[in-house]
């Protein structure tokens, strides 16, 4: 196998850049991804504990809020609140743009895409306004430090985080013999959620060898799993359902309550043969085609399964693979890619992103996500984005990309590239002819910009 850096930056990375030469072997790839994070230190993100202490805020703001209703502090304190959930929201904003620039900046695109798969593997989403705008700093916290790691530890830092505890409905979940439950009545009882998207959605897949029963039991193993305002990710021992709970025929705990019980079975589920598969399988989707090559994913499963879920290894097994290299261009870009990638073909400077104000971003680089099919941070359900390529080529959504690629580049640089360069900076050797003619062809810098940026070549990866 012949290695193409084109066609990796393309492929596995974030796309072409006219400032930033592409890897030059796939063990170029792996070494930088073991290297330091230079684009997260570039463009920070604040990690979750620190993201959550707004959140304390909020809900302190919130309540001073109420507690006014009728009074004559109430106008001050709504102010203070409204103003408090305005910076919140721009902040978010501000963390778009910097993930953004990440790509569009980075010599280590692969990371970015990895950050992107994972967190899009353990979606996990806020379901009120306090927590609304904590997906970018979980996946901080969560994702980015374990993306060179094991599997088996991503899983726990996932299953454990107060984002998944709260937007899988695990804080309350009580065993049905538990002492909370005994005491309190008004608890909500056993919720199986998150035991479902585990086995489901995060380790063994949608046809992975387990029953409803070790559904309902990893549940009861669960229970304890919680969160608080003051000290983020908690096991309440009373809440746990007292006894063995016997999960894919291997029984856990029976003595008292303990977090390692609970860590013990992600573990073994992390360590499963049908995770191995799962995963193996949706990398491969991700990075190469809807129906990958049975012997890649067979590939890549068979290292993870012998590494114990060592990831570098299963990445490694991806880019040593001779199916992971067609020359053909095939899956579509999601929206967030698309944009990315066409933000690093154009080499939009940080400091112009920087100058822009939260609306500008919103208008630019955010909101147009919606239309193209994509609501940023707000996925239909935990299983995340669709992989198909069918999801993203709609009428509505390419009038959307195509809307985009007409006005947005124009804003964002005061020169725009002659066409007929940007066609090579954009998609190197896979700058096809009909690419090529619309360049020389177009009327305008802001129309030959906009028909590469919207031909299927720059679509896909």
């Amino acid at each position: 196998m012949r290695f193409d850096g084109e066609l990796a930056e393309i492929r596995f990375g974030a796309g072409l850049s006219p400032l930033l030469p592409p890897p030059v072997s796939a063990a170029d790839m792996l070494e930088r991804l073991e290297g330091p994070d230079d684009a997260a230190r570039a463009f920070p993100v604040p990690g979750f504990n620190q993201a959550m202490a707004g959140t304390r805020t909020f809900w302190q703001l919130q309540t001073e809020r109420r507690q006014q209703e009728g009074k004559p502090g109430y106008e001050a304190a709504d102010k203070a609140f409204k103003d408090f959930r305005r910076q919140r929201n721009h902040a978010r904003i501000g963390w778009h743009g910097q993930n953004l620039l990440r790509h569009a900046h980075t010599r280590d695109g692969f990371r970015e895409r990895l950050a992107l798969f994972w967190a899009d593997h353990f979606t996990a989403q806020g379901k009120n306004a306090a927590l609304r705008v904590l997906a970018a700093p979980y996946a901080e916290t969560v994702i980015r430090p374990h993306l060179a790691g094991r599997f088996e530890d991503m899983l726990t830092a996932a299953v454990t985080s107060p984002l998944m505890l709260h937007y899988l409905d695990q804080r309350n979940s009580a065993g049905p013999a538990s002492r909370a439950a005994k005491r309190h009545k008004r608890l909500s009882g056993l919720n199986e959620n998150l035991a479902r998207e585990v086995l489901e959605l995060h380790t063994l897949g949608v046809d992975g060898p387990y029953s409803q029963s070790d559904v309902r039991q990893l549940a009861e193993l669960f229970t304890g799993l919680s969160f608080n305002a003051k000290d983020g990710f908690v096991f309440r021992p009373g809440m746990a359902e007292p006894g063995a709970e016997t999960v894919l025929e291997k029984a856990y705990g029976g003595g008292k309550p303990e977090l390692e019980q609970v860590l013990a079975a992600l573990r073994d589920l992390a360590r499963h043969p049908a995770t191995a598969r799962h995963t193996a399988r949706k990398l491969a989707v991700h990075f190469t085609a809807d129906v990958p090559d049975p012997d890649l994913v067979d590939h890549m499963a068979a290292r993870y399964q012998s590494t114990g879920g060592d990831l570098m290894q299963v990445y490694a097994a991806l880019l040593e693979h001779p199916a992971a290299w067609a020359p053909e261009l095939r899956n579509v870009k999601p929206p967030f890619d698309f944009l990315a990638s066409a933000c690093r073909a154009l080499a939009v400077p940080a400091a112009r992103v920087a100058r822009l104000k939260p609306g500008q971003v919103n208008r630019l680089l955010l909101a147009p996500l919606t239309p193209m099919g994509q609501a940023w941070e707000f996925s239909g359900g935990p299983d995340g984005w669709p992989e198909a390529d069918t999801a993203w080529i709609t009428p509505q959504a390419l009038a959307a990309r195509l809307r985009w690629t007409m006005t947005a580049p124009r804003r964002l640089l005061q020169d725009l590239p002659d066409p007929r360069d940007f066609a090579g900076a954009a998609l190197g050797s896979y700058a096809n002819e009909r690419v090529r003619f619309a360049a020389r062809a177009a009327e305008t810098r802001t129309e030959g910009i906009g028909l590469i940026l919207s031909s299927p070549a720059f679509q896909r990866r």
